[in-house]
């Protein structure tokens, strides 16, 4: 599987060809608060192109230390785009930028992660509705005093990677899911296997024990031809499941089996 800044940069690379599109997906980008700080470079080059203003550096005090964004110094219209005037096409521009703009993604053994951090929680709210619109689960916590929309499982992501353009992304993800499930089934299969190599080979365990007994008592000489038939098959090919040994004496399974279980109930 990609890593988190392989989708970044594969939504990166997408360049809205309608007005509508690059309005929207700026619409997103600054949709976390209003304006476009980011520490990510590919993130304000697209801000830049999609026209939200030249970007300047700024940097903020953080502790003992200080952190450098880049920023938009042109403002910025808050009024100039709206969900639920839009398109579908125009909702999904609106997405990417999110993902791009504030997104968080995790792609690991356990599952892909998603999730949205916002210091107002009415923006994390109105995120998940949206997100609810376009088919998509997610849901809100509170961490550190931000509001943080997260989604997990599979499903969701994949839907929010498709909306957004991620294809080889999706791809990715998707060939990674056959794989595990692939694998999981084989692993099942030999399991199941294992499981009946063990009931076959403690099974004929018994039996030879039960023959050997009848044996060393004198009593496998009164038996009947059919049953001293079996005995004499078992014992010669203790290795051998019912089918094999059917095969051999020309006999059905279930036959062979009745017999085998009559020898050790004479045993014991």
């Amino acid at each position: 599987m990609r890593s988190a800044r392989d989708v970044k940069g594969e939504l990166a690379r997408i360049e809205p060809a309608r007005a509508c599109c690059r309005r929207a997906e700026l619409a997103g980008l600054r949709f976390a608060d209003g304006s476009i700080r980011t520490l990510d470079q590919s993130t304000m080059r697209i801000a830049v192109r999609l026209g939200a203003g030249p970007a300047v550096a700024s940097s903020t005090e953080r502790g003992s230390g200080t952190r450098h964004h880049l920023a938009v110094v042109a403002p910025l219209d808050d009024e100039a785009w709206s969900w639920s005037e839009a398109a579908p096409h125009d909702r999904q521009a609106f997405l990417r930028g999110v993902v791009l703009g504030s997104g968080s993604l995790s792609f690991s053994p356990s599952g892909p992660h998603v999730e949205f951090a916002f210091r107002s929680a009415p923006r994390a709210r109105t995120l998940r509705r949206r997100l609810a619109a376009s088919g998509i689960r997610a849901a809100v916590y509170e961490r550190r005093g931000r509001s943080v929309v997260y989604l997990k499982g599979r499903e969701h992501v994949a839907t929010l990677l498709q909306l957004t353009g991620a294809h080889g992304a999706l791809l990715d993800l998707e060939t990674e899911h056959v794989g595990h499930d692939v694998q999981n089934r084989l692993n099942r299969l030999l399991n199941a296997e294992a499981a009946n190599v063990n009931r076959t080979v403690r099974a004929a365990e018994r039996q030879v024990r039960a023959i050997e007994r009848l044996d060393a008592s004198g009593r496998l000489d009164d038996l009947s031809p059919s049953l001293r038939e079996v005995a004499a098959a078992r014992r010669a090919h203790p290795e051998a499941d019912l089918e094999e040994l059917a095969g051999q004496l020309n006999l059905g399974r279930s036959a062979v089996h009745h017999r085998l279980r009559r020898l050790e109930q004479l045993a014991g």
